[in-house]
C-alpha cells in the first residue's frame, strides 16, 4: 500500500536535450515563424476565428420593373411582358413571342413537318405517333388534309394547330429596361436585421442612380443590360433564344463593426450549359389566354413566350466576437507550435552527421535486469553469482 501511494505521488518531467546546431535552429525557428503567421493571419485576422457565426440567413426579396417596348406594331407595357406579377425573387422579362390567335376545341391536322403522312384514314404512320405525346394534341391516327398539297396526322386539341417556327425578331428595347430590388435580411442567432436601402440613400439619390460596379455599388436599380454584360453575355442572343441570369447578394457581416454589413452584388449565367446544347437552347415557355364568344364557346390565344429569367439569390453569413472559439483557435495554434520540434527531431535523427550521438543523448535504454532488480541491488552488488559464490567459500573454509 505504501508503495502504490508513493509512486502515486511522484513526478515525472521529459528530458531536455539541447542541440547547439546552427542547421536546426534556423529550421525550428523558421517553422515556428511559419506556423505563428499562419495562425495570427489567416484563421485570425482573415477568417476571423475568433467569432461565433450565423449562416442561417433568412430574406425577402420584392422585385419590380420598368420601362416601355415596341413589338409587332404594339407598344407593351409592364402588364405585357412581365411574368409572374407578383414581383417575386424570380421573374421573367419576354423577349419574343410567337401567338397562335382563335384556337378552339375541335379535329385538325398537326403543323409540324414530321406529322406528313400520305396513307389513308387507316396510316399506320399516324397510329405510331400515338405514344410519342410529342405533339399538338390527342392523335386520332387519321391522316387528313393540310392543304391542297400535303396531309397531316390528326389531333383532337385546340385547333388550329400551333405553328412555333415562324422567325420573328426580339424586342431590343428590353436592354434599357430597369429592375427595382428591395432585399431585407435577418440574422437569427444575433436578432440582426438589414436591408439593402442603405442609410445614406435618399429618394432623390434612387429617382437617378443606375447600379455599376465602381461609381453606384449599393444602387437597387439594375439596367437589364448592365446585368447581362456583368453576367458576360450577348444581349442580342440571349434575347433572340432566352436564358436564366442570376443576380446574387451577399451579406458578409462583421457584427463587431456597426457600419459593416453592407451588401454585394455579382451576376452569373445559371443555364450556361443549354446555350452550348443545340436541342433545346434558351428559355421559352407558353401561356394562353382565354375568352368566351358570345354563343358560350370557349377560346384562347396561345403565346409561346422566349424570355430572360431572373432569379435573385440571397447568401450571407454574419459573425460575432465569441470566447469560446477564441480559446479553441488559441489552443490550436499553441499546439502546432509544437510540429517545428517533431520536424527538427526528425532530421537530427536521420539526416545530420552525429545522428547517433543524438539518439544516445535523446534515449536511454533501461535493461530488464536492472529494472527487476532494483537500483540499489544493480549498484552495490552488480555481480550476484559471483557474491553468492564468495559467501559459500568464506562458510566452507
Amino acid at each position: 500500500m505504501c508503495t502504490c501511494i508513493t509512486d502515486f505521488l511522484t513526478y515525472e518531467t521529459t528530458k531536455s536535450v539541447v542541440v547547439k546546431s546552427w542547421t536546426i535552429g534556423i529550421i525550428n525557428r523558421v517553422v515556428q515563424l511559419l506556423i505563428i503567421t499562419y495562425f495570427v493571419g489567416w484563421v485570425f485576422l482573415n477568417e476571423k476565428a475568433y467569432q461565433v457565426r450565423d449562416t442561417a440567413i433568412e430574406s425577402s426579396v420584392m422585385t419590380k420593373v420598368k420601362g416601355f417596348g415596341i413589338y409587332n406594331n404594339r407598344v407593351m407595357d409592364v402588364a405585357d411582358y412581365v411574368t409572374p406579377t407578383q414581383g417575386a425573387s424570380v421573374f421573367c422579362i419576354i423577349t419574343k413571342i410567337i401567338t397562335t390567335d382563335n384556337q378552339v376545341q375541335g379535329h385538325c391536322p398537326e403543323s409540324e413537318k414530321r406529322f406528313t403522312c400520305t396513307q389513308d384514314s387507316n396510316s399506320e404512320f399516324c397510329v405510331y405517333f400515338l405514344t410519342s405525346g410529342h405533339c399538338s394534341g390527342i392523335l386520332t391516327g387519321r391522316c387528313v388534309s393540310f392543304n391542297t398539297t400535303m396531309k397531316m396526322c390528326e389531333i383532337k386539341g385546340w385547333c388550329p394547330a400551333e405553328i412555333d417556327t415562324i422567325k420573328t425578331t426580339p424586342m431590343m428595347e428590353v436592354e434599357n429596361f430597369t429592375i427595382f430590388i428591395k432585399n431585407s435580411i435577418r440574422f437569427p442567432m444575433f436578432n440582426y436585421t438589414k436591408g439593402n436601402f442603405l442609410p445614406t440613400i435618399s429618394s432623390d439619390y434612387i429617382k437617378k442612380c443606375n447600379f455599376d460596379m465602381v461609381n453606384n455599388t449599393y444602387c437597387p436599380i439594375f439596367k437589364v443590360g448592365d446585368v447581362v454584360r456583368y453576367a458576360q453575355q450577348n444581349f442580342t442572343k440571349l434575347a433572340d433564344k432566352g436564358g436564366i441570369i442570376g443576380i446574387k447578394i451577399g451579406w458578409l457581416c462583421d457584427l463587431d463593426k456597426s457600419d459593416d454589413c453592407n451588401p454585394s452584388y455579382s451576376f452569373t449565367r445559371l443555364d450556361a450549359m443549354s446555350q452550348k446544347n443545340a436541342v433545346s437552347p434558351g428559355y421559352n415557355f407558353r401561356f394562353a389566354k382565354y375568352y368566351k364568344m358570345e354563343n358560350g364557346t370557349d377560346y384562347r390565344t396561345l403565346v409561346k413566350a422566349y424570355a430572360i429569367r431572373f432569379d435573385v439569390l440571397v447568401n450571407g453569413n454574419a459573425g460575432k466576437f465569441n470566447m469560446i472559439p477564441t480559446l479553441i483557435n488559441m489552443v490550436a495554434a499553441f499546439t502546432s507550435v509544437g510540429v517545428g520540434t517533431v520536424l527538427c527531431d526528425i532530421i537530427l535523427l536521420n539526416f545530420l552527421k552525429g545522428a547517433e550521438q543524438y539518439k544516445a543523448k535523446k534515449f536511454e535504454e533501461v535493461k530488464r535486469t536492472t529494472f527487476l532488480l532494483g537500483p540499489n541491488l544493480a549498484l552495490y552488488n552488480p555481480n550476484p553469482a559471483r557474491s553468492r559464490k564468495e559467501k559459500m567459500t568464506v562458510k566452507k573454509t
